[in-house]
């Protein structure tokens, strides 16, 4: 029979690569607490009107990669391929709006996106994602960017480059339309089939068309910053101001749009050249017109999103080194059939007292026991043959220097071990920084 694979463009986590993430999530859940965000998670799948709603019906995501299909009551539902709106969702549906101003949310989650599975891009990926509801100043703004900033210092994470625009508001961007539609009518029978159908509808999502002859015309397209007005362009200036005063190196780059309808006034983008060509590592800005969009008062609101799969890549390409897993503090080793009843009791009494404690589940020799404790890195072992069973009294052996301590095996061992533990703990320190 065929053996069933993973389906395409879906990755297994393993456990050797699973401490990373546990690492990495650990710290973009600290830093999130850090700076007042609070968790929330939303489900996998939503009505699909949402996403149509927020992410914008000419969007690439909506027009070519969403995962949608009819449920059992012939619903139309769709994987979430971001986590915005299901956090904005959320903020309405469950009246957020009533808690103190800024309402600050951040999630890790999986989306899905039917696209060509490639390194870094993934049919079901992960982001960490936060949102900030109620703050229109340019001080959110620049708060966020310098919190994804240190997120990435503390992530040990180099040379990334920081890309910001403004794409301005609802006001000043009909002017802009019009001069780009202008602009790309000229072009229109050079244009991709997609590109064609987005020069009436929207053509400002034409910028961010991955179609390599589309994004040539672009480049001799009108800039944004040619049509802000003047809250807009006031708006930018004091964001960038913010972000030189806390010596936050940034780019003006005018072609980032980003990839979502619901984007207003600040967009950036986190990009790496780790991977050999330039890669988004994490996108983000304000939607001031999304709440209202969604139904709610007009509430301004900004965030921004990582792909976790991504960073990792970054990570390991620049070789940051990640913590090693907890090894095996105690590995209890057993002869005959008492002995291996009293390995099974001092297992359980040592993992209750919140010890890493492990004995022999598949019926090993002794030597080939202790083989395996020697190979999953166990700190101690401990033997118990029938002598030890008589006596009630084992010897403990620390297996990286070889010494060795007579201990009772009673309800106190725990306890006898811990103190073991502290007095060996200055050993082996090698000062290396790690994640």
């Amino acid at each position: 029979m065929e053996p069933i694979t993973a389906p395409r463009g879906t990755k297994d986590i393993l456990p050797g690569e699973a401490s990373m993430w546990e690492s990495v999530e650990g710290i973009m859940r600290g830093e999130a607490e850090i700076s007042g965000f609070h968790e929330i998670r939303t489900p996998v799948f939503e009505d699909t009107r949402l996403f149509r709603r927020s992410v914008g019906e000419t969007t690439d995501v909506v027009e070519k990669e969403m995962y949608t299909f009819e449920d059992k009551g012939g619903r139309s539902i769709t994987l979430k391929p971001e986590g915005t709106a299901g956090a904005v969702r959320a903020y309405l549906q469950h009246s957020l709006y009533n808690e103190p101003m800024p309402v600050k949310l951040y999630y890790v989650t999986p989306c899905y996106r039917y696209e060509r599975a490639q390194a870094g891009r993934l049919r079901e990926f992960h982001q960490f994602g936060v949102e900030m509801f109620g703050s229109s100043l340019p001080m959110a703004d620049a708060g966020l960017i310098a919190f994804a900033c240190r997120l990435f210092e503390r992530l040990c994470i180099k040379g990334l480059k920081l890309k910001i625009n403004s794409i301005g508001c609802p006001k000043c961007r009909a002017e802009y339309t019009k001069a780009l539609k202008a602009y790309f009518t000229q072009y229109k029978d050079e244009l991709c089939e997609t590109c064609q159908s987005r020069l009436e509808r929207n053509p400002m999502r034409i910028l961010d068309c991955k179609e390599k002859h589309c994004g040539e015309i672009a480049k001799g397209a009108p800039q944004i910053m040619d049509y802000l007005c003047d809250d807009c362009r006031s708006h930018f200036e004091q964001v960038r101001s913010m972000l030189d005063s806390v010596g936050i190196k940034y780019e003006v780059d005018t072609s980032i749009v980003r990839g979502l309808d619901y984007y207003t006034r600040t967009v950036f983008e986190f990009v790496s050249d780790s991977l050999g060509a330039q890669s988004t590592v994490c996108g983000g800005g304000r939607y001031d017109g999304l709440v209202e969009e969604m139904g709610g008062r007009p509430t301004p609101a900004l965030g921004f999103a990582i792909g976790i799969e991504r960073l990792l890549m970054v990570m390991l390409a620049q070789k940051v080194k990640f913590e090693k897993p907890e090894p095996c503090e105690l590995f209890v080793a057993s002869i005959g059939e008492k002995a291996h009843m009293e390995a099974f009791r001092i297992t359980k009494e040592m993992q209750d007292n919140m010890v890493t404690t492990l004995c022999d589940e598949v019926g090993r020799s002794l030597k080939m026991q202790m083989k395996y404790a020697d190979k999953i890195g166990t700190l101690y072992s401990l033997v118990i043959g029938d002598d030890e069973v008589n006596s009630g009294k084992g010897v403990i052996k620390n297996m990286k220097t070889g010494e060795k301590t007579e201990v009772k095996l009673d309800d106190e061992l725990p306890d006898r071990f811990f103190e073991l533990e502290d007095k060996d703990s200055g050993e082996g320190e090698d000062g290396d920084e790690e994640v």
